[in-house]
């Protein structure tokens, strides 16, 4: 081969290796099209962040179905979400801080999910949702109530990547407070676990019940129990001590019900009305509390509120749930559902499977203007069309503000003597 020949074929080989470099780079670069959780060049991973163990696992079981079946239904009936099936992760919270904070890391990092459904507990989803921000994976909650994350979310610390579902408590504490009012109480106490979701409730509980009249009884030394304490005899003792009204107890379900019964067999509790919230609603927790002598519940009589489910969607949800898994609809499975839908619905319209394109969408198919909408795949169809959509949900309408909140409604419910859990009415917020 003579020089010049040499120098044409070197020149030739320098160009395709160019070429198939730069063809390299660009695919690499169409792969990774939008930054944050997921990946654009696969299909929609989500993932869950719920409490199947732990103090909270009497209502959390169920959530993860909930997410399960939105799911699979749009995965089976909706034709999936940008053209692919849509994965899931789940994660066990474990109803604490710091396993939840190591799921979630393993979730965003790991599993490189886009969003997750979670936490429950609002000290588990203050742990888990700094992680998520950094990671660009939205969160949405179907059950951190506490207004801990308002003010956060006020604040910038999110950058939108959080949002949920079910109201914050201090729209469910003044709706308690108004209860504990129809009621005709006047002195009340409060007990309540140390952590942002017994605290923060407790603060919004005394302010709407003192607006009202009514007194608190213990809001000089607020009793507040420490969920790894080995007895709690003597929170009993403060909160059941001095012959209250009612107790206004803010608690979960394992050690709320050592409390309770601590209060009764310490014959403190004769007499006194227990005014309860969302984290114990489960008959598993009536259960755990016990019954007396007599074979009646310890806590007969006792009331509470839940954030209710009156949503459009509500039938057909409770439907498929019946068809699905042959329970009664549980409290939260609503919620859940609605958190998975939104965040399917999310990435459809975005047309991107990441963290950022779910945030950069998500109170646009949750809210007003657009076509109002409670089927998920007829939901899919009008995003898929272009079309705006306002997703009602079955747990309610599901309208996101700016801090990433929702308003609802609230179910008054009713500890029966047999042990069963009975809704009785419905109440709003005292403001």
């Amino acid at each position: 081969m003579n020089q010049a020949n040499k120098v044409n074929r070197r020149a030739f080989n320098i160009t395709i290796a160019f070429t198939l470099l730069s063809t390299s780079l660009l695919t690499t670069a169409c792969q990774d099209t939008g930054s944050g959780g997921g990946s654009q060049s696969e299909g929609l991973k989500l993932g869950t962040l719920l409490p199947t163990t732990g103090d909270l696992a009497s209502i959390g079981q169920n959530m993860p179905v909930a997410v399960k079946l939105a799911v699979d239904t749009i995965n089976n009936a909706c034709e999936g979400v940008n053209g692919n099936t849509v994965t899931l992760v789940n994660e066990d919270s474990q109803t604490d801080p710091s396993a939840g904070s190591t799921a979630m890391t393993k979730l965003a990092e790991v599993d490189r999910v886009a969003g997750v459904v979670g936490a429950f507990a609002s000290s588990v989803s203050s742990a888990a949702v700094d992680v998520a921000a950094r990671n660009k994976v939205m969160l949405v909650s179907p059950g951190s109530t506490s207004p801990v994350f308002t003010e956060r979310a006020k604040n910038g610390e999110f950058n939108d990547y959080w949002a949920r579902t079910a109201p914050p408590d201090n729209y469910q504490a003044q709706a308690l407070a108004a209860l504990a009012n129809k009621q005709g109480f006047k002195n009340v106490s409060t007990v309540v676990i140390n952590n942002d979701y017994g605290v923060g409730f407790e603060q919004e509980f005394v302010e709407a019940f003192e607006g009202l009249g009514g007194k608190i009884i213990t809001k000089g030394s607020p009793v507040r129990y420490d969920p790894k304490a080995a007895t709690l005899d003597s929170e009993a003792k403060a909160a059941f001590g001095k012959k209250p009204d009612a107790v206004a107890a803010v608690l979960y379900a394992e050690t709320g019900s050592v409390l309770l019964k601590s209060a009764f067999e310490q014959g403190l509790s004769e007499g006194v009305t227990v005014l309860l919230t969302d984290g114990v609603y489960s008959e598993d927790f009536v259960r755990q509390v016990g019954k007396t002598g007599n074979g009646k519940s310890i806590i007969g009589g006792a009331l509470g509120t839940v954030p209710g489910a009156d949503g459009q969607a509500l039938q057909d949800f409770t439907a498929l749930w019946k068809e699905k898994t042959g329970k009664e609809l549980s409290a939260f499975a609503p919620h859940s559902w609605d958190a998975a839908i939104l965040l399917m619905l999310a990435a459809e319209a975005a047309d991107a499977n990441t963290g950022e394109g779910i945030k950069s969408k998500l109170k646009e198919v949750a809210n007003a203007p657009g076509t109002e909408v409670s089927d998920p795949c007829e939901a899919m169809k009008l995003v898929r069309n272009g079309e705006d959509i306002n997703y009602q949900g079955a747990s309610g309408n599901v309208d996101l503000d700016e801090n990433g909140d929702v308003v609802g409604s609230y179910d008054v419910w009713q500890v029966n003597e047999d042990g069963g859990l009975e809704t009785i009415d419905k109440v709003s917020p005292a403001n």
